[in-house]
């Protein structure tokens, strides 16, 4: 699944109020009581909180390779409060947001064997979660400073045309996603973190953030770790949209984290830093002349990492989204994509000590289809996934899935 990202944009009533100034000094007739009005009514119009809520449903199966054919139901329950602080509470210049999770169901990946995953709601440990909890305080200009419990991959690593594609891979680098001790803030545990951004996401921007990288929350064994014992987590990406988005990113952990092959004299695992580096680009290819007709989004992501720590030295994703893929039905929406992890020389060592022949790199291909019947949005998916589990010899799985999205409130 695709994360849902949360607003970063300045609050409405912020893009009225100067809207409403510029024009009072173009015209020179505007009285300041009449911009204060102005204001006062888009307050008025915009709530100070907003609550919603949304349920998915995915029907996943193996139908071809895998240790079985069967097929898993799983779910995800996720609930959102937003809230502008400066309306609510004359708190200038900050938001405050907060999600929920409830994740259940089986575990399709288990009949799949891959080493990436096949459904992006599939969790490791079933329950309710507090996924996010944080609050945005305008610091002037173009800066913000955000600090709280933190999704990760809601800003950092993410192309939104990639959003309707399920695999995980497509979510965040995997050479990224199974680091640290029990993998970084991402779905569907956040930790506690701070990221500040200086610019506008929509045209040029420079964001950095440092989250604890022990990914913990309300309703994980143990919950919010708070003590740091684990180090954190430093990011870094600058972007700018021109008029097709590309970003570059670093990361780096500042505790040494367990090689997965070096051994100490003693038999420990040796240390090593865990770092990388990722670039991304998105933006519309075509359709642009067609408001009404089918519009193409394109979307390439390459990501490397040190190879030590993880099974992964890196990877890519790339593809497309086609959006109203029929004229008469403007939520219909298809999208292809392709994603290849790269094995490190370590994980394929280990492959060879059980023994195994390990192949390079596991890769899938996944065609999806998306579209809105009445409150609901219907969506099959079929994915094929070439060496699972980093093997040569194990047959290509294909994995078919029906996933159901319905708004509650």
């Amino acid at each position: 699944m695709q994360n849902a990202k949360p607003s970063v944009f300045k609050p409405l009533v912020a893009a009225v109020a100067a809207a409403c100034a510029a024009m009072g000094a173009a015209m020179g007739a505007a009285p300041a009581h009449a911009q204060d009005q102005a204001q006062d009514q888009a307050r008025a119009a915009d709530p100070d909180w907003t609550l919603s809520a949304e349920y998915t449903a995915d029907v996943s199966g193996v139908v071809s390779g895998g240790a079985q054919r069967a097929g898993r139901y799983l779910d995800n329950l996720s609930v959102e409060l937003d809230g502008d602080l400066e309306q609510a509470w004359g708190w200038r210049g900050a938001r405050l947001h907060m999600s929920g999770l409830y994740n259940g169901g089986g575990e399709p990946n288990a009949l799949a064997g891959t080493l990436q995953g096949v459904d992006n709601i599939e969790v490791a440990a079933q329950g309710a979660r507090l996924f996010e909890a944080w609050i945005e305080q305008d610091l002037g200009g173009s800066a913000t400073l955000l600090a709280g419990l933190y999704d990760l991959n809601s800003e950092f690593y993410a192309t939104e045309a990639s959003g309707l594609l399920i695999s995980p891979p497509f979510g965040i680098g995997s050479e990224l996603a199974s680091t640290g001790p029990n993998g970084p803030a991402i779905f569907p545990s956040s930790s506690l973190a701070a990221r500040l951004r200086v610019g506008d996401p929509d045209r040029t921007y420079v964001q950095a953030a440092v989250v604890n990288a022990d990914a913990r929350t309300f309703g994980d064994h143990g919950g919010v770790d708070t003590d740091l014992d684990h180090g954190v987590l430093a990011i870094a990406e600058v972007g700018s949209h021109a008029p097709f988005r590309y970003a570059f990113g670093v990361w780096r952990y500042n505790q040494r984290q367990d090689d997965i092959r070096d051994l100490t004299p003693d038999g420990d695992p040796a240390h090593s830093i865990a770092q990388g580096a990722y670039a991304l680009a998105e933006g519309q290819i075509w359709g642009a002349a067609a408001p009404d007709g089918p519009q193409v989004d394109a979307f390439a992501r390459l990501g490397l990492s040190d190879g030590d720590t993880t099974d992964f030295q890196g990877g890519w994703q790339a593809g497309v989204l086609v959006r109203q893929v029929f004229a008469a039905r403007p939520d219909s929406q298809l999208s292809f994509g392709l994603h290849q992890g790269w094995l490190s020389s370590k994980a394929r060592a280990n492959l060879t000590d059980t023994p195994a022949d390990p192949a390079r790199y596991e890769e899938g291909l996944e065609l999806t289809y998306a579209d809105r019947i009445g409150r609901f949005t219907i969506q099959p998916d079929i994915q094929l996934i070439r060496d699972p589990g980093g093997l040569k010899d194990v047959d290509d799985v294909v994995v078919v899935s029906l996933r159901v999205i319905t708004p509650l409130f």
